[in-house]
C-alpha cells in the first residue's frame, strides 16, 4: 500500500526517523495502528452509550445542562458516597 503525505509531513516523518533510528515505514505502521485502535475504542464506547439510551438504562441530558453537570454533581454527594446528579443530567438506572 502506498501512503501519500504532504511535503511538510514527509519532512517531519524523516526527521523523526533520523532522530529515533527507526525506519519511516515502521513509524507510519505504529502510528496508523494506534490511530485505528483509538477509533475502534471510541466507536465501541459510542455504540455502548447508544445502546444504553435506546434501552432506557440512561436518560439523555438536556443540552443546556451539559456544561455544568460535573460542577453541580461534585457538590451534591450523598452520605453513602453514591453520586446523585442534578436534574437534567445523565443518570444510569440500575
Amino acid at each position: 500500500m502506498e501512503v501519500h503525505v504532504t511535503p511538510e509531513t514527509a519532512k517531519k516523518l524523516n526527521d523523526l526517523a533520523t532522530t529515533s533510528g527507526r525506519a519511516p515505514e515502521d513509524i507510519v505502521e505504529d502510528a496508523l495502528a494506534g490511530y485505528l485502535e483509538e477509533v475502534a475504542s471510541v466507536r465501541k464506547h459510542s455504540d455502548s452509550r447508544y445502546d444504553d439510551l435506546k434501552s432506557g438504562r440512561m436518560k439523555p441530558m438536556a443540552r443546556r445542562h451539559s456544561g455544568s453537570c460535573a460542577k453541580r454533581a461534585s457538590a451534591d454527594v450523598r452520605a453513602d458516597e453514591r453520586l446523585r446528579l442534578p436534574s437534567g443530567c445523565v443518570r444510569m438506572i440500575h
